[in-house]
Order: structure tokens, then C-alpha cells, then sequence
């Protein structure tokens, strides 16, 4: 009912069944417990977040398919970051889209922080620079996040867009960018462990936003994402206001998958 899926459910089984067995209690209720433990601990980071060390100047792409939460998103993770201090800036680089720039531009007011954006259709690549240079100089921002087209994980043409932002990003400032954050609709199921295989093999995923945990789906793919690929996934959306991020809580997610829907 998580959705977890079945090779890792059933690797779950088999270490529950192992641990049961060593601590000589085999009762449902512990079951459960050393069931949730064994969760909670897969999905524990100890990776360091790139985002969040101290820099200059810090660069994340926030990446996803079309309906995946990714432009919200953005707009919640501009705001998490002022609420620390920090002066953020925002790259409109997904110029496909129409309305797109005006859907960012208004999460950013919401925010209050700074939006660098050309007009529909521009390249995209254009968009990081300027941003970044305005970041450098003008605005003297903590942090550039880069908003980018939404695109299925088949579109080879706008992967390869994104690869060229990655250059353009990396000439400006050593290292960018320093995250790049995959946004995940928890309702996509199974369908998530292959979006994130395609956009790490493409775009170097280092880390997973999952969004609409705030729904019916208890985003058990994330298990699998995490087990296959090793990224971790460092914030979980909750809902739609501009405060509902909050950074995944392995425990707080184990015990989710357990709670009646």
C-alpha cells in the first residue's frame, strides 16, 4: 500500500525477519517496529548537503518533469532559505513553458527574494549567467536556484540543454552547481525510480525533493531511489502554502507508511 514496490519490499521482509529472529521476539508489534526501523534506516543520510555549506556563492538546479510540483517548489525553497538569512536569488531558465515565468515570478514576491529572468524562449543558458553574475555583483546573493524547463526523462533535446546550463554554471563559479534537486510527485509510483535513474545518468541528481506527501500516496518509491541509486532525499512538500517544506525526516516518514489513509 506505500508503494515501496516489490524487490524492496521484499528485501525489507528478509532483514525484519533476520532481526526478529536475533532479538528472539517475533510478536506483530515488534514486527512493526523493527519494520519501521529498518526503513527509517535506509532512508538516513549521512552525505553532506551541499546547499547548506558556507561559500561565496552556492548554485542548485532544481530539475523534474512537467506536474511534478518543480516551479512551487522553488518558490518554497527561496522562502526556507530567507527564513535562515540567507539572500536568494531565482534563474526564470525554464523558458519553454509559457506562463512559466510569471507563475515563478509570483512565488518569488511571495518569498521576497529576486527573480533574474529573459523572455520566453530565450536560451536558457543565457538566463544562468546573468543570474549569477547579478548574484556576484548587484545583488550580492548567498544562493542562485535555477529553475529549468520541465521535461520528460525521454526528451534527449532538453537533456542535453540541461548539460549545457551545467557549463555554463561551472565556468562562472567552481563547483556549480553544488546540488542538483530532483523534484518527485509522490503519486507517481514505481514510475519515479525510472525518472530519477534517467535524470541522474543525465544531470547528476544529487539530491530528491518529494512533493504531495500531504495526499492519499505514502511515497514509498522513494525506498527504491534511494536503495538503487543512493540519493538522498532532503525535503518532503506537504501542501501548498508557502511554508509547507520541510526537511525529510526518515523517522517521521518510516512511521507515515504505517498510518491508515
Amino acid at each position: 500500500m506505500g508503494d515501496a514496490g516489490l524487490h524492496v519490499a521484499e528485501g525489507l521482509i528478509a532483514d525484519t525477519r533476520d532481526a526478529l529472529a536475533q532479538e528472539r521476539d517475533g510478536s506483530a508489534d515488534n514486527a512493526y517496529r523493527v519494520l519501521q526501523r529498518q526503513i527509517q534506516t535506509r532512508m538516513t543520510s549521512t552525505e553532506p548537503f551541499e546547499l547548506e555549506r558556507p561559500r561565496l556563492l552556492t548554485v542548485a538546479f532544481v530539475i523534474g518533469i512537467n506536474g511534478a510540483g518543480k516551479t512551487t517548489t522553488i518558490g518554497k525553497l527561496a522562502n526556507y532559505y530567507r527564513n535562515q538569512d540567507k539572500r536568494v536569488v531565482v534563474a526564470a531558465a525554464d523558458t519553454y513553458r509559457a506562463a512559466a515565468i510569471d507563475q515563478l515570478r509570483i512565488w518569488c514576491q511571495r518569498a521576497g527574494v529576486d527573480l533574474i529572468a529573459q523572455q520566453q524562449g530565450s536560451d536558457p543558458g543565457a538566463v544562468v549567467y546573468d543570474a549569477i553574475r547579478a548574484s556576484q555583483e548587484s545583488r550580492k546573493a548567498d544562493m542562485v536556484l535555477v529553475d529549468t524547463a520541465g521535461r520528460m526523462h525521454t526528451r534527449q533535446n532538453l537533456m542535453r540543454e540541461l548539460q549545457k546550463m551545467r557549463k555554463v554554471a561551472n565556468r562562472q563559479v567552481h563547483g556549480a552547481p553544488h546540488e542538483v534537486l530532483l523534484v518527485l510527485d509522490a503519486t507517481a509510483g514505481q514510475n519515479a525510480l525510472e525518472q530519477a535513474r534517467q535524470f541522474t545518468a543525465a544531470a547528476g541528481v544529487t539530491g530528491i525533493v518529494v512533493t504531495k506527501l500531504d495526499g492519499s500516496s505514502k511515497g514509498g518509491a522513494i525506498i527504491g531511489i534511494r536503495d538503487t541509486l543512493g540519493v538522498p532525499v532532503r525535503f518532503a512538500g506537504v501542501g501548498e502554502g508557502l511554508d509547507d517544506l520541510l526537511r525529510f525526516d526518515p523517522a517521521a516518514f518510516a512511521a507515515g507508511l504505517f498510518e491508515q489513509a
